[in-house]
């Protein structure tokens, strides 16, 4: 028997208390996975049935469902992530993605992602996801190296992440992203030249790039503090992320964010939405939501959750309602990670701050050390500032 966890009590908390506004992403978790590799920190769990499965759709629907009847939402944009959201079975995923479709207005949707495993890529499954809707495809290859992909802990080979991509494209895919790792330990960079290179011979339109972290309870931040490998040097992991800046841009990808590339257009819709502070709705367990400056995250335990969802309200864990110049602040972090930088009008028009005036110390400074570029409507990273994007950052907290 599960029981809910009295070191997180429950926050009361329900869909008509969030104030009405256009709510422009849903994020959907699915925690299911046939392994936790070792780099992981996202919430997802192992071994479960394929009845548990179907109740765990039965679940979302219900927890869809309170938004449903509270406070109807339209996004235009909806991202499935996990865990491996392409384990659930087909027909529970079917249903699930009809079910949506009738709880929540998707006429005007732009975009639909979901997170699929190389290894588990079938035709039928990814023609049924077409059939239904979904739009975009994001394969986690993380490295096009066996040994490297060996120290990940992950089970495919570069083989699985080819077939795929052809897969998908057989089944009428066009907006496809590929997510590599770099730093692995052992990694150097001509094999992360040869990772690039295979990544872009497959013909995609969206990177995204990530720094290997080591996140405080994961297997590979256990591995390395007793000694099992050493952590790639930051002189190395600086020289791999200019050579994917470098190297894309060579074949017109540039990078929009600190850790994402696109051609022109191919941009992730829903993640610019997070970048830009916008408002989303996230269901599922550990699922996060912004709505107007409350931020509320659904409880990060799968039984926990279960148990919550009928109560008949939000399955929250936490909750806080963010002021002006925290929301304003936040922003600035979040829209400094983009290319386009902040605009000085989207903070008082969205947050009624004056960056401008606030900040004037800080920009003067970190203009004269070249790490950020001024213009009369806002700033960005400068090409040395991307070096030291989250110490830039925490200069606006």
């Amino acid at each position: 028997m599960v029981t809910l966890n009295l070191h997180e009590p429950a926050v009361r908390l329900s869909p008509a208390t969030i104030p009405v506004a256009d709510v422009e992403a849903l994020y959907v978790h699915i925690p299911f996975c046939f392994h936790k590799c070792h780099y992981c920190d996202f919430y997802s769990i192992t071994r479960q049935t394929p009845e548990r499965m179907e109740k765990f759709v039965d679940l979302l629907l219900a927890e869809a469902d309170l938004w449903h009847r509270e406070t109807p939402i339209a996004p235009r944009t909806v991202f499935f992530g996990g865990g491996t959201p392409s384990l659930l079975p087909l027909e529970s995923m079917r249903r699930l993605l009809v079910g949506l479709r009738e709880r929540f207005d998707l006429e005007q949707f732009d975009e639909w992602t979901i997170e699929v495993n190389p290894a588990t890529a079938d035709a039928d499954y990814l023609r049924m996801l077409r059939a239904s809707g979904v739009t975009r495809l994001s394969f986690g290859a993380q490295s096009f190296d066996l040994a490297e992909l060996k120290t990940l802990e992950r089970h495919h080979d570069p083989a699985d992440v080819e077939r795929s991509i052809g897969l998908a494209r057989e089944a009428g895919f066009e907006r496809l992203n590929v997510d590599l790792i770099y730093a692995i330990p052992g990694q150097t960079i001509d094999s992360w030249r040869r990772s690039l290179e295979r990544a872009l011979a497959l013909g995609i339109d969206h990177l995204s790039c990530y720094g290997l972290t080591y996140e405080a309870n994961t297997p590979m931040a256990v591995r390395k503090r007793l000694g099992h490998f050493t952590a790639a040097p930051d002189e190395l992991e600086l020289g791999m992320s200019h050579l994917a800046r470098h190297m894309l841009r060579e074949h017109g990808i540039e990078w929009y964010e600190i850790s994402n590339y696109a051609r022109p257009g191919q941009e992730c819709r829903h993640n610019l939405v997070y970048w830009t502070g916008g408002n989303y709705v996230g269901i599922g367990p550990s699922a996060a939501s912004h709505v107007e400056g409350h931020r509320f995250k659904n409880r990060p335990h799968l039984g926990e959750w279960e148990l919550a969802v009928p109560s008949g309200d939000l399955p929250v864990v936490e909750h806080e309602l963010l002021t002006p110049p925290q929301r304003a602040a936040e922003r600035v972090m979040l829209e400094l990670r983009l290319r386009r930088g902040v605009r000085f009008a989207d903070l008082v028009r969205y947050d009624g701050f004056d960056a401008e005036a606030h900040y004037q110390d800080v920009l003067s400074r970190l203009v004269d050390l070249g790490l950020i570029e001024r213009d009369s409507g806002g700033f960005r990273l400068a090409e040395r500032g991307l070096n030291v994007a989250d110490a830039i950052a925490g200069e606006f907290a």
